[in-house]
């Protein structure tokens, strides 16, 4: 799970600058209405739009944002219709590369996803090309200063979840789909505060990158987050990551 975890780390940073430019409110308010537009407004019976609310105000996005987004998914106010689309492909150094997006467009999409693959010396590829090498799992993300790893380790295990993680400034929290939202549910309950609470794409390998290819991979994935129609990118790179601190 390295590779991931490594990778989700460095998100965080970004997250913190993307949040100051609005990026993260609005690939939240695309996900709560678009969960709500497949699964109906009510969360109580919608565990995706239950996850996509827990987010927008783990990134403290106001109420109303959140109200509004759901209006629009379940027709009450008029907006933007979004369909998935995922992609998949190699980057350099053979790293598998999973994006998921939200578009109002795929024939705009598809063509810029596959431009970017092309740019940095990655192949876009079929549907299944690379997920067999992952799985797909509960993934949150807690500050260490919120919780101690023993406390934390007990609800999670109580209530489900199969492993916790250092991850240097963060604890990382991994269930089965199953049993994620009884655990977000339960870490809610104790009054631990959540940096991050979604359904990730874990790798089960990963790819060792350094040097050059290392840097190709991550301007890739960097092109890729910068998408407006990207939510998510997940990948199986590995790498040493006092490299990105020289």
């Amino acid at each position: 799970m390295s590779g991931h975890s490594k990778w989700a780390n460095i998100k965080h940073k970004k997250g913190r600058e993307d949040a100051k430019r609005g990026k993260i409110f609005t690939r939240l308010i695309k996900e709560i209405t678009i969960a709500a537009r497949i699964g109906g407004g009510d969360e109580s019976a919608n565990p995706r739009l239950r996850t996509a609310i827990a987010a927008g105000k783990a990134a403290n996005m106001p109420a109303d944002n959140i109200k509004r987004a759901i209006m629009k998914g379940t027709g009450e106010l008029e907006g933007v219709s979004y369909e998935e689309a995922t992609y998949e492909g190699y980057g350099p150094g053979g790293v598998a590369i999973i994006v998921e997006c939200l578009t109002d467009n795929r024939n705009r999409t598809t063509p810029e996803i596959r431009h970017l693959f092309g740019k940095y010396n990655g192949n876009l590829g079929e549907n299944g090309s690379v997920s067999w090498m992952f799985n797909r799992k509960g993934y949150i993300t807690i500050e260490k200063e919120k919780i101690d790893e023993e406390k934390l380790f007990d609800i999670v295990v109580e209530n489900g979840g199969e492993d916790v993680q250092d991850e240097g400034e963060t604890w990382g929290v991994y269930t089965d789909v199953e049993n994620f939202e009884k655990v977000r549910e339960a870490l809610e309950k104790a009054g631990v505060e959540m940096q991050e609470a979604s359904l990730a794409m874990i790798p089960t390998t990963t790819a060792r990158v350094e040097g050059k290819k290392l840097q190709s991979v991550m301007k890739l994935l960097d092109a890729f987050e910068e998408h407006d129609d990207v939510q998510n990118v997940w990948s199986n790179m590995d790498f040493d990551e006092a490299e990105l601190e020289e």
